[in-house]
């Protein structure tokens, strides 16, 4: 009986642990989130809190690649025990409208199935010199699967040289399911490299980068758990 009682004590702890994570986890990204559908039913109201591609805050290496309200970060959770990779940029326009541009030079890859993404390998990484890190880009198709990314890069080219601000696509929202479409924006992360030159599974955050020190703002959920981040254009 004494072990019994000893078991529900310890699962019921280990229930409150997991429950207080979750909570705390899609803490990170309410307030954000409510902005986000505020943005949605009127972009214009929103117009200062969003960023022009292009941009460059401070002395940060990468370029913004779209415009839109930044409205999701590195490490925000939509639910329990999710941990999102990268960052989500809406731009509050309809699908294939927006344009994506790279935001750091490199060399493009699309695989022969990706309809809506594309990754960009940076042989030395800014920030730290002879690290290789990669930059995906994705949600450019529309639900059914239809491509907006730049007929320059069709499916199956590899190592195509890009300069910081190549047109690579479009804003869209696939999701990979025609019936569950995800609002239209751009889903960006910088991704590690595996060691023996390809990239990690852009899936699981553990195999990316904070993107904060390379956009120049607080894109970490962490640290920022409430703010719409956005700069001002270095003076030229």
């Amino acid at each position: 009986m004494l072990n019994r009682t000893l078991l529900l004590v310890i699962l019921s702890g280990i229930m409150l642990g997991l429950g207080y994570y979750g909570v705390r986890s899609y803490a990170h990204s309410s307030q954000r989130n409510q902005k986000v559908w505020e943005f949605f039913a009127s972009p214009a109201s929103y117009y200062q809190n969003t960023m022009k591609a292009g941009t460059k805050c401070g002395e940060a290496p990468f370029f913004f690649p779209t415009n839109g309200l930044v409205g999701y970060i590195w490490d925000d959770s939509f639910r329990p025990g999710h941990r999102h990779q990268g960052i989500d940029i809406f731009a509050g326009t309809d699908v294939g409208v927006t344009p994506v541009y790279a935001a750091y030079p490199g060399y493009l890859t699309r695989n022969a199935d990706w309809k809506s993404s594309v990754i960009v390998r940076v042989p030395s990484d800014p920030l730290q010199p002879g690290r290789q890190v990669w930059v995906y880009y994705t949600h450019m198709a529309d639900p059914q699967g239809n491509s907006y990314i730049s007929e320059d890069f069709p499916p199956g080219v590899s190592e195509i040289p890009v300069q910081a601000g190549t047109l690579i696509g479009f804003q869209g929202n696939y999701s990979g399911d025609p019936n569950n479409p995800v609002g239209v924006h751009l889903h960006i992360s910088v991704v590690k490299d595996n060691g023996m030159g390809y990239f990690m599974n852009e899936l699981d955050i553990n195999n990316t980068y904070d993107p904060s020190p390379y956009f120049g703002l607080a894109l970490n959920a962490n640290t920022n758990q409430d703010d719409v981040p956005v700069c001002m254009p270095v003076a030229r």
